[in-house]
């Protein structure tokens, strides 16, 4: 039952319609001079001049997969094909936020999916991780959100993410553990039922990249 609870509201955050991004930062430009000052800075420094700027708009980037709409983002991507292999697309490049110190974690995300008489564009896969990823996230419920939304929007057999991420959280402040890699994955249909297939997913992502020994 929590299990079902948790994925709902997944969903519903996934489905709710995608934020308008503010016409001016004049706001968030003012609560970054604010900051400044609380930190015993002053914003009218030569150096610091443009920096509330700047930060209002790093933000607004950084969070820029608020404004994300999924539908559209796969919208004619989804082809026809009898094709029932896996298709895995690893070693995508993510940025996201720890949305509890506001710091960057980053590192990588693998995802594997068994199709179901259609196949999405290759590039779209790393568009889903980076609309979710550039939110304010925790690394689970991100691995969550992208391999729940793929098997809802492509119907698939099954799907599997893996994400491998460093956390300045961990690093800069806290524990200060410099080496430390979190691993977070999500199994959904066939790769959770079928220990053969997700041990392939598990065992492919692994492997040398083409070119490499």
């Amino acid at each position: 039952m929590a299990q079902r609870r948790r994925r709902s509201s997944i969903s519903r955050m996934e489905d709710l319609p995608p934020v308008s991004p503010p016409h001016d930062i004049a706001v968030m430009t003012d609560l970054v001079s604010q900051l400044l000052k609380a930190l015993g800075e002053s914003p009218r420094r030569n150096g610091l001049l443009k920096t509330p700027e700047r930060v209002a708009k790093a933000l607004l980037f950084m969070t820029k997969g608020y404004h994300e709409d999924i539908e559209r983002l796969l919208n004619g991507a989804l082809f026809p094909i009898e094709y029932d292999e896996m298709v895995i697309v690893k070693d995508i490049d993510f940025f996201s936020m720890c949305e509890h110190h506001m710091l960057p974690f980053f590192g990588k995300c693998h995802v594997g999916y068994l199709p179901n008489k259609k196949v999405v564009g290759l590039s779209k896969i790393p568009r889903v991780v980076d609309a979710f990823a550039r939110r304010l996230q925790v690394q689970e419920r991100l691995t969550t959100q992208i391999a729940e939304t793929l098997k809802r929007k492509l119907d698939a057999h099954g799907v599997a993410v893996v994400m491998e991420a460093r956390h300045l959280c961990m690093m800069m402040r806290g524990v200060e553990k410099q080496n430390t890699l979190a691993v977070t994955s999500s199994m959904l249909g066939a790769f959770r039922t079928q220990d053969q297939t997700r041990n392939e997913f598990l065992k492919l992502i692994r492997r040398n990249a083409v070119g490499e020994a």
